[in-house]
């Protein structure tokens, strides 16, 4: 009987805390960060704010966690014939990211409350978003001998990340108007950071 009752328990906890991190997503959308609160998100949950409370202290740490599990699956993109191709679509997947998601606009919210909350700054500090997918596509090329073994990952990380990264934040133009142009400059910077 125990045993019943915790299976039927732990779906609905699992279903409330989804609805949590999708009420963030819309309220920050709705009434930017300032104007997000522990109850807000409670209320557009639809449940009591002792539940989202059960999983997160602040409200950045529930829209961290929500920028976080839908920034995994929006900057990882599948395998590509070419290095270069690599590199076209993951810039793509990052300006995409920072200029018309929610996880994007969220990402950006907590930047900037970042600016001057040390808790927050610890928070964005805490997970990098970018290393992982960047990394894949390093590892690509190098698996496919487009880069050399001896590459650099941490640098040319930086390098295929920094120029989209910028443009994604600032809004500024983007020359050729697509982040896209700036991909066979980044394969030849890590190529070169590679020979080094």
């Amino acid at each position: 009987m125990g045993e019943d009752r915790q299976r039927v328990g732990r779906p609905r906890s699992e279903q409330a805390r989804t609805a949590i991190l999708h009420a963030v997503d819309d309220l920050l959308v709705e009434v930017g960060y300032a104007a997000l609160t522990m109850k807000g998100i409670a209320e557009r949950a639809g449940v009591g704010r002792q539940t989202v409370y059960r999983w997160w202290s602040t409200k950045a740490e529930v829209l961290f966690e929500a920028a976080i599990t839908d920034a995994v699956e929006e900057l990882t993109k599948p395998p590509q014939a070419t290095l270069l191709d690599d590199v076209s679509t993951y810039l793509e997947a990052v300006e995409g990211f920072l200029t018309g998601s929610h996880a994007g606009t969220a990402y950006r919210a907590l930047l900037g409350e970042a600016q001057h909350d040390p808790e927050v700054a610890r928070l964005v500090g805490s997970a990098a978003l970018f290393d992982g997918p960047s990394r894949a596509v390093l590892e690509r090329g190098i698996s496919r001998g487009e880069l050399p073994p001896g590459t650099p990952l941490d640098a040319a990380m930086a390098v295929l990340t920094g120029p989209a990264f910028y443009l994604g934040l600032t809004g500024a133009a983007v020359p050729g108007g697509s982040v896209r142009a700036f991909a066979p400059a980044l394969v030849a910077a890590v190529r070169e950071l590679a020979a080094d």
